[in-house]
């Protein structure tokens, strides 16, 4: 009969010992693993009814004292401890630009075109598409990071198969004010937009509600299929804590400051009351979410989970 030596306890802690230093060892023979900074997948896919709803990163970045954009019309102590509340620094905050696609089954439709054609049609390619399938773009308000991407450096339409849509009243604020930016990326295009209003619809599925006061004519869109809704909601809140759980502070960004804040609370207040998914453009990606009332008049912000993946 043969017998195994036994294994006893101090035999093997003094085993385990040296497992740090052989571990030591390995690790000398190999580099050691690169720093590969902060980074996030640049699209998201989700369902309402047999509509797919993609969002896009059209590209992110940190922009300094944030109280110099929101809260305008609140004192530093107020803006400070409704952030150190929520865990937000008050030296930056993180913006992000976030065109949406709908594919309705029948078209591929794109809000807004983020600051450059480049930074969009990476996240679209990404997400599995190319700029040449988008069968339409809706523009939702004529702000530099929302028109950026129509055209390229050299004037060549970013999406050579597209219909362009935006709402008349937009347009018609924009239009003649000689603006740069307007001039340059959508008046070269301004034959080829077809122009809507408060209830119009731009593709099978897809409804336009006036949401004014960010810029003159700005629109939210209403997406609907199968009983199940999301609104693409633009500009009209633009951060998470700063605007939407606040929606009487002031930003920078409203052209028409007293009139954003009503927008704002009108679209909170059906959103919460209906439980409806939203897309905010500059909403912490992947940037979909739902509202919730929050005590008396106030809301709060409830990032989507797996709602529209089933």
């Amino acid at each position: 009969m043969s017998t195994s030596p036994k294994l006893n306890r101090r035999t093997a802690l003094m085993g385990a010992a040296a497992l740090p230093l052989a571990a030591a060892t390995a690790t000398q023979t190999r580099a050691a693993p690169p720093m590969l900074g902060v980074s996030q997948a640049p699209y998201r896919r989700v369902k309402v009814g047999t509509f797919e709803v993609t969002t896009l990163l059209a590209g992110t970045r940190a922009v300094e004292a944030p109280q110099t954009i929101f809260g305008l019309n609140v004192d530093a102590d107020t803006f400070n401890s409704v952030s150190a509340e929520a865990g937000l620094s008050t030296d930056a905050a993180q913006f992000f630009f976030t065109p949406t696609l709908v594919n309705n089954g029948a078209e591929l439709v794109l809000f807004d075109t983020g600051l450059s054609g480049a930074g969009t049609v990476a996240a679209i390619e990404a997400a599995g598409y190319t700029a040449d399938q988008v069968d339409k773009v809706i523009i939702t308000h004529m702000h530099g990071d929302h028109i950026g991407g129509l055209t390229g450096d050299d004037g060549t339409p970013t999406f050579a198969n597209a219909a362009y849509v935006t709402g008349s009243a937009e347009f018609g604020a924009w239009s003649g004010t000689g603006n740069e930016n307007f001039d340059a990326k959508v008046a070269p295009l301004a034959e080829q937009f077809t122009m809507l209003d408060d209830g119009g619809a731009p593709a099978s599925g897809i409804t336009a509600m006036a949401a004014f006061g960010h810029t003159p004519g700005h629109m939210v869109y209403m997406v609907e299929d199968g009983g199940t809704q999301l609104v693409i909601g633009a500009d009209f809140a633009n951060h998470y804590v700063w605007s939407l759980a606040h929606p009487d502070w002031e930003v920078r960004f409203d052209m028409d400051k007293e009139a954003a804040a009503t927008t704002r609370k009108r679209l909170l207040d059906m959103m919460a009351t209906d439980r409806t998914a939203f897309i905010g453009y500059h909403m912490p990606w992947p940037g979909i979410g739902y509202v919730v009332k929050n005590g008396e008049g106030g809301y709060r912000y409830e990032a989507h989970s797996y709602q529209l993946m089933l």
